[in-house]
């Protein structure tokens, strides 16, 4: 009896694995733009799976698993940021690192300074906004993933993410134009 006891339990961690791991990295990212610190993102991580492994008995009755996990990403991220309202943010790149030989000192330099600064615009988006950018832009959900997810319609998706790239759009320029200035 004890053999049987132990097969469900594998078949449970199989099902787990196979329904849950294959997003994992994409929760990561979210989570990371939300906190802004690697550490804290995978500690957020490691609490959403062992929710997730809590609940796996009913992982079935959900219609996306993902967009479970997704959700509860963001509402740990959101609860760990209110409650370190006045935490530094860490300043670690990995959005874009360009290591080409081909790629002059100076261009490595400039692109990297183009990445710092869409990462501070986008950061300093409203959740809303961070969350659709994040989810259709960087994690290319559909919008009828992004409707799983967030609750949203789609039309409210859609100039929600009008609103954020158009605001990411016109904070670019605005620095660029001004940093050109000089």
């Amino acid at each position: 009896m004890l053999s049987s006891v132990v097969f469900v339990s594998e078949m449970d961690l199989q099902a787990f694995n196979q329904i849950v791991l294959p997003v994992q990295g994409r929760l990561f990212r979210l989570a990371k733009l939300f906190l802004r610190n690697r550490e804290e993102a995978e500690d957020t991580l490691q609490e959403v799976l062992l929710r997730l492994w809590t609940k796996r008995q009913q992982l079935d009755s959900y219609h996306s698993v993902e967009a479970l996990a997704v959700q509860m990403t963001r509402n740990l991220c959101l609860d760990k940021l209110k409650s370190q309202a006045n935490r530094t943010t860490n300043g670690t790149t990995d959005l874009t690192t360009v290591q080409a030989d081909d790629v002059s000192p100076y261009r490595q330099t400039e692109l990297a300074d183009s990445s710092a600064l869409l990462r501070r615009i986008i950061g300093d988006l409203p959740d809303p906004q961070k969350l659709i950018l994040h989810l259709r832009d960087v994690e290319e959900y559909s919008f009828e993933e992004i409707e799983q997810v967030t609750g949203l319609t789609v039309n409210n998706i859609r100039v929600i993410l009008s609103r954020a790239r158009q605001r990411v759009r016109d904070s670019y320029l605005k620095t660029n134009d001004y940093e050109a200035g000089y």
